[in-house]
């Protein structure tokens, strides 16, 4: 595909969801940890990476996205790295049937405010092991 020709021509490391069913969510977290190194890092979540099953209400459903599980450890592994900020988008409450995606995206958003407010409170990978 030409857009993915392109992305990669400028730099951009793309990891699809078939990756992490292929590779599974340890590999992933290790290729981002790599890619990332110490830099700043920002994490956009458009909640359309899931699959309905777990994220019906978007605007742009995507049939073999990943599992809510799959990004919340993919997110979790993440603890450590130096996250300035997030976001998440693309719920849409008008097509959201019994609130399901309104239940996976803030369970993200709160998993992203945890990872920013343990860096802040200078946790580390194994102190969030131990507790």
């Amino acid at each position: 595909r030409k857009d993915l020709e392109d992305d990669r021509r400028f730099g951009f490391g793309i990891l699809t969801s078939s990756d992490v069913f292929r590779q599974g969510v340890d590999e992933i977290v290790d290729r981002l940890r790599t890619r990332v190194g110490d830099r700043p890092l920002y994490i956009s979540v458009d909640i359309d990476v899931l699959d309905p099953a777990h994220a019906p209400g978007t605007g742009t459903p995507e049939a073999g996205g990943m599992t809510s599980r799959e990004l919340l450890e993919i997110l979790r592994g993440l603890r450590g790295l130096n996250i300035v900020g997030a976001d998440v988008v693309e719920v849409a409450p008008a097509y959201d049937h019994a609130e399901i995606t309104g239940v996976s995206a803030s369970h993200v958003a709160y998993d992203l405010i945890t990872l920013m407010a343990d860096l802040r409170a200078g946790k580390s990978i194994e102190d969030a092991a131990g507790a």
